[in-house]
């Protein structure tokens, strides 16, 4: 009878130890790529809209990933870029991992959360969660600094 407790407590035991910890975040991580910008380009608005209106659509995309950089710090703090009223404007917040992966970014009266996917050395994958959200996953790449 004791022999079937070992592999629940060995399984239980192994879910404990896969919560991400915050010191796998540190660094500066570059939004690479977005779910929802994939819905965009693949909409009837975008395909059937002129050239230079998809020229447009297509730089406001590509500034959108260069300038959406996160910076994860020591004393569990983050600094991130968000676009304010058309300007890019840098911010600073306030994060926790809960025990279920969810990121939670506080800064002023403002509370943002999403879901750590996934994280490695190399890549980041959230899913936000908000009323708004459906599933869309944001990735983004460590950058290694030269």
């Amino acid at each position: 009878m004791n022999l079937t407790l070992i592999p629940t407590i060995l399984f239980a035991f192994c879910l404990q130890t896969n919560q991400v910890k915050f010191e796998q975040l540190l660094g500066t991580w570059q939004l690479v790529h977005f779910d929802a910008m994939d819905h965009l380009k693949s909409s009837p608005q975008y395909l059937t809209a002129n050239a230079e209106m998809r020229e447009g659509i297509d730089y406001k995309i590509q500034n959108r990933l260069e300038s959406t950089v996160y910076q994860f710090v020591e004393s569990d703090s983050l600094k991130f870029t968000d676009l304010e009223n058309g300007e890019i404007i840098l911010k600073k917040a306030t994060v926790l991992i809960n025990e279920q992966d969810v990121l939670i970014i506080s800064f002023g009266d403002e509370l943002r959360k999403a879901k750590i996917v996934s994280v490695d050395a190399d890549q980041l994958i959230l899913e936000p969660i908000s009323e708004h959200s459906n599933g869309d996953r944001l990735t983004f790449e460590k950058v290694v600094n030269k």
